[in-house]
């Protein structure tokens, strides 16, 4: 797909004759307003198919190490002719050493495919701080200081008087006030909680919250975007289901199960807590509840993760042995 961009480079690296023309090279390429950073800012993914953009991505990252090599290359070259000596004792001339191919962390693959997914549906993907004020982690979701929900959430103070999230769902009023309505975002990350850790529990796991606010909108669409979501993940038409659940920024809530096979039989499985948004929520982000509504979900992408690549234990995810991550080296 590069072809042509990528001859065009090697035939410009190949004329260049000093150090500084290279760092030209460099910054054209590589630079904030470089062909890379160009081409994908310019780069519509949204009229693009799966196979599309997966095609894209692929040459995308081929091209850009190419780029990347070959100006290390050159520097490299110059260095060895300028001082007769490679640039920190390394020597290009010695044999490589044998490194296993690396792997992408499972919940990091969850998070990228899940991203993909609702890039597809108009959705933005918005990061967040991960220590944040107990404003926007509690009162902004309508959980007040004596609400009886805290005491499910008890967790990491710091000194200065924030707070590790509890939730991503703490983005929920930054992302009103700064991205205004009508809004479609998403909100990946990581989350804390002081709580024993087992099988299925965590200290450290990671979130996704999602928000779609406009006009009209009702629990249809929250079936239907989750529907979608889920018949993407798991490749296949997945039967979903909302039961009643209480969660102080919905109004009403639901628990979200889907239908899965577990040995020879069906049953329905707990998923995520999700719901229409409560008006003060709506309220408190600067949102008029008389003329817009919206529905909030948090999927929790640790839960997912296991799901989709039978992760029998969550705490295999932050354990840092190599044996897990290297089932996943086929998937980079």
């Amino acid at each position: 797909m590069f072809d042509a961009e990528l001859e065009k480079f090697r035939s410009a690296l190949s004329g260049i004759c000093d150090l500084k023309e290279l760092e030209d090279i460099k910054r054209a390429y590589l630079g904030r307003t470089g062909m890379l950073n160009e081409i994908r800012k310019n780069t519509d993914m949204r009229g693009l198919d799966d196979a599309g953009r997966r095609q894209f991505g692929e040459s995308f990252n081929s091209f850009k190490r190419a780029v990347e090599s070959g100006i290390e290359a050159a520097r490299v070259e110059f260095s060895v002719s300028l001082t007769g000596e490679a640039p920190l004792g390394f020597d290009p001339t010695l044999p490589s050493r044998e490194f296993g191919l690396g792997a992408i962390h499972p919940i990091s693959l969850t998070q990228l495919e899940v991203e993909d997914i609702f890039r597809g549906m108009g959705f933005q993907v918005v990061t967040g701080d991960e220590a944040v004020t107990e404003y926007e982690n509690f009162d902004a979701v309508n959980v007040q200081g004596d609400h009886p929900a805290r005491d499910m959430q008890d967790t990491f103070w710091l000194e200065n008087g924030m707070v590790l999230r509890t939730h991503t769902s703490a983005m929920q009023n930054r992302a009103m006030k700064t991205l205004g309505v009508p809004l479609r975002a998403i909100f990946p990350g990581r989350c804390f909680r002081n709580e024993a850790t087992d099988q299925t529990h965590e200290n450290t796991f990671y979130q996704l919250e999602g928000m779609m606010i406009d006009e009209k909108i009702n629990v249809a669409h929250l079936i239907g975007v989750m529907k979608e979501l889920l018949d993407k993940v798991f490749q296949r038409d997945i039967k979903v289901r909302l039961r009643p659940g209480f969660f102080p920024f919905v109004e009403p809530g639901f628990e979200l199960d889907f239908k899965t096979r577990i040995g020879n039989s069906e049953r329905w499985m707990e998923l995520m807590p999700c719901g229409m948004m409560h008006p003060e929520v709506l309220r408190e982000g600067g949102v008029d509840p008389q003329k817009y509504s919206g529905f909030a979900f948090g999927l929790g992408l640790t839960r997912l993760a296991m799901l989709k690549y039978g992760i029998p234990d969550v705490r295999l995810f932050n354990k840092c042995d190599l044996r897990v991550n290297a089932q996943f080296t086929a998937s980079v």
